[in-house]
């Protein structure tokens, strides 16, 4: 297939119907940036090559299944299917401020299999292609646009581990990043990894000026390796070396992600095994609250004031530190959640907790 997104193909269509470049430039302009659909973005070619571009010319990687709204927040999750017919979540989150951030998944599943996460449960199933990711992107701008609403921030914090499907993404963020396509500013794109040092260096490389959060949850080994199984490959000391290498490189401050979870990681141990792991690095540490989850359900959050002891002890040691408020807990939207439901929890079984993007807590 010849998809939008594939510069390259692109060209030879556009050349061999003889299509003026302006006219392409125009029909990208308004898919990618005004959100109209290809029926209304063909409208931009000449009536008597429509056709065949619309022919030749494939617009969209995934068919939108359902929308589940949350009643509590400003959280939409969009339900999609691959043309494999697997199943795939994305989330978007209008947050208070007015900004509209979209969470978008890598994989369907991870392999990971984070203890805390829904996703991670499922295990692997299918990396996404570039232009699976994309439309993610561009069908959750058409939802938005009836709303007077877009896309500002895209964090790669959905269902999957992005640097284990690094080829795809990194496309991926081509594209996004494009003045031709999406001309997403770098500073509102984050990609979000549980620690593959060689794969954390090799896209700090590429788009140093594009965000990187780590998930971290313990800078204690044995700790980190219950929580997150993948951590026995990576030690501490030589993450930290890659940490080091990605702060160099980049202009933004590492995020560290810290899931709280009640007598795990919260002890006063953690807190100062924590802040002597990240003394000296440039980071802003992203406190996140716990949502649970069926598969775990012997995992519990820490209690909100501990959590604020635990906030308020690391910025006293002089860190940047902001706790996460979740978005769309209710439609099993929020961090740790997604796992392809075709229905939305009950109310009994879906706690609100608190999300990605950015509705946070300052210290």
């Amino acid at each position: 297939m010849n998809y939008i997104h594939d510069e390259a193909a692109l060209e030879r269509i556009r050349s061999r119907l003889r299509i003026e470049p302006g006219h392409v430039r125009r029909l990208r302009n308004c898919f990618y940036k005004k959100h109209q659909s290809p029926e209304a973005s063909l409208g931009q070619l000449p009536e008597s090559q429509r056709a065949t571009f619309g022919r030749e010319v494939t617009f969209h990687a995934l068919k939108l299944r359902s929308r589940h709204d949350s009643r509590l927040d400003g959280a939409s999750k969009l339900l999609f299917h691959t043309t494999s017919g697997q199943l795939l979540e994305t989330v978007i989150l209008r947050i208070a401020s007015g900004r509209t951030s979209l969470c978008v998944s890598s994989q369907v599943g991870c392999a990971v299999r984070c203890r805390f996460c829904a996703t991670g449960q499922m295990g692997i199933a299918l990396n996404l292609t570039r232009d699976e990711i994309l439309d993610q992107v561009i069908q959750a701008n058409r939802q938005l646009r009836a709303e007077g609403r877009s896309i500002r921030n895209v964090v790669f914090m959905g269902m999957g581990e992005p640097l284990l499907n690094e080829a795809e993404v990194h496309q991926a963020l081509d594209v996004l990043l494009s003045p031709q396509c999406f001309d997403l500013s770098p500073a509102h794109v984050l990609v979000s990894t549980v620690g593959i040092p060689d794969a954390m260096l090799r896209c700090a490389e590429r788009f140093p000026n594009v965000g990187m959060a780590l998930s971290l949850h313990s800078a204690r080994q044995e700790q980190r390796e219950l929580l997150i199984p993948l951590a026995h490959r990576y030690p501490l000391d030589v993450l930290r070396e890659a940490m080091e290498h990605v702060a160099a490189i980049q202009r933004h401050p590492l995020m560290i992600e810290y899931l709280l979870l009640d007598g795990l990681n919260d002890t006063d141990q953690d807190v100062n095994e924590l802040i002597a792991y990240l003394r000296g690095l440039r980071v802003h540490i992203n406190l996140i609250p716990h949502n649970s989850i069926r598969e775990a359900p012997d995992l519990i959050g820490t209690a909100a004031e501990r959590r604020r002891w635990f906030a308020a002890t690391l910025t006293a040691a002089g860190f940047t530190v902001t706790v996460r408020y979740s978005l769309g807990a209710d439609i099993a939207a929020a961090c740790g959640q997604l796992a392809r439901l075709e229905t939305v929890p009950s109310a009994e079984d879906s706690k609100c907790g608190e999300d990605v993007g950015q509705q946070v807590e300052r210290f």
